[in-house]
């Protein structure tokens, strides 16, 4: 067990070394304040403060963990070997870096709380980033300066013998609309049918009435391809249907339609379902209260999986609305137009809501890639190598690599037309450990 001195045990610290140490690093902590304590302990230790006690292992803190609130804080990101860093704590620290005060600020979410410009959805952009603006977004650096560490103890306690994690998957399938044709009902097919004609798309209306005449599949019905995929998978997919109402930003099926509900329960039977709040739900409790209540009724079990529509966070707002619904999985951390790192990791996390300053019991799944990162490229070879080049980053820290696919990426359309074998691609990769 890893003893930690400091003079004060604050909530910030206990979540960030629990994160780094006991999660990342899979090496059980303590805590004290208690001077003879620590110098009776006969295993790992070290110091965080100010000021080394003697010549233990030690590491400076900056006093980021021992405040309280937001404050404007100074962000000086420096080159460390093959990574970067902030919170530079000169030369009596073994580590020449702050690295649980950096990997609060990146895991509390620190700069979504401080003012930015937000896009027309109102989200939080890759732009605004430290990441982005310091070029370490591809980098999971949190579990990278936690190997770090790691190498740091080794060095100092060598006969104490660590723990290693795996490597491992977390697929999740995004169903935002079920079927691009079929089980829309008449006025809103004869809707879309009118659109399609006056926009001269010819081919939608011929598909259209193909797929309502039964002479084809639906080119967003895959999910028997799903199904037959997570049959032979040993690792779980969590699949989030979007149940919420019409409206302009989200256009899924009625929840009232025998059809679909049908569908949700078969994924249900063999996948882990979630839901996927709809964008009006992100500002109103009652209506992401009643969704909830929907698809409880739908899969005969309480949900605890969310996602947010349009991978929007409203921070602190979202996050608390879900932990008030018993929701506990979040799968929306991520940037849906880039391969990259939101929060600077691989690996889940608790929310830790930076106004009560309390960590939460909901657990945030930061994707690190969805489907959509990967349509600027136009070969197959491109997206091939993109994607393991991002699998590649996750494996060196022993990660979680959480990716996104829609239900219509693996159709026939042909902007699609490669991403089932880039899914088979992600899935064999766990193999190969």
């Amino acid at each position: 067990m890893l003893l930690i001195y400091t003079s004060k045990i604050t909530p910030r610290l206990k979540f960030v070394f629990k994160q780094i140490c006991t999660h990342i690093l899979k090496i059980p902590i303590s805590f004290t304040s208690v001077i003879e304590e620590f110098i009776a302990h006969d295993s790992i230790k070290m110091s965080y403060g100010p000021q080394p006690l003697g010549s233990e292992f030690f590491v400076k803190s900056n006093g980021l963990l021992s405040e309280q609130g937001l404050s404007d804080l100074e962000l000086n990101v420096q080159v460390w070997e093959d990574t970067k860093c902030f919170f530079s704590c000169g030369e009596k620290s073994q580590i020449p870096f702050d690295i649980f005060s950096a990997s609060f600020y990146l895991l509390s979410r620190y700069e979504e709380y401080l003012p930015h410009v937000k896009d027309v959805y109102g989200r939080f952009t890759k732009e605004e980033s430290l990441a982005f603006k310091h070029h370490f977004l591809h980098q999971p650096v949190i579990d990278i300066w936690a190997y770090k560490f790691k190498d740091a103890l080794k060095s100092n306690f060598p006969n104490y013998e660590f723990e290693s994690r795996k490597f491992c998957l977390h697929p999740v399938i995004d169903v935002p609309v079920a079927y691009c044709f079929k089980n829309k009902g008449l006025l809103r097919s004869f809707g879309e049918i009118l659109s399609d004609l006056l926009s001269f798309r010819f081919k939608f209306i011929y598909d259209r009435f193909s797929v309502l005449f039964g002479f084809k599949k639906d080119p967003y019905d895959n999910f028997k391809w799903i199904i037959n995929r997570q049959k032979l998978s040993s690792t779980k997919f969590n699949v989030f249907f979007l149940i919420g109402d019409f409206n302009t930003y989200d256009k899924n099926n009625s929840i009232n339609k025998k059809q679909f509900i049908s569908l949700i329960k078969s994924v249900a039977d063999y996948c882990n379902v979630g839901i996927k709040a709809s964008y009006m739900a992100l500002d109103s409790m009652a209506i992401l209260k009643s969704e909830k209540s929907l698809m409880d009724g739908v899969i005969n079990t309480v949900t605890t999986a969310a996602r947010s529509s349009f991978s929007k966070v409203n921070l602190p707002t979202t996050y608390r609305n879900y932990i008030d619904l018993e929701i506990y999985s979040d799968f929306t951390m991520g940037y849906p137009d880039t391969i990259g790192f939101r929060a600077g990791t691989c690996t889940p996390f608790l929310f830790y809501d930076l106004d009560y300053e309390i960590q939460t019991p909901l657990k945030v799944y930061p994707y690190q890639m969805m489907d959509f990162a990967l349509l600027k490229y136009t070969s197959f070879l491109d997206k091939k190598e993109t994607l393991l080049k991002a699998i590649s980053e996750v494996k060196k820290v022993n990660g979680a690599f959480t990716f996104i696919f829609h239900n219509y990426a693996f159709s026939t359309i042909s902007r699609w037309v490669d991403f089932k074998s880039l899914f088979n691609i992600i899935l064999e990769t766990s193999n190969d450990v």
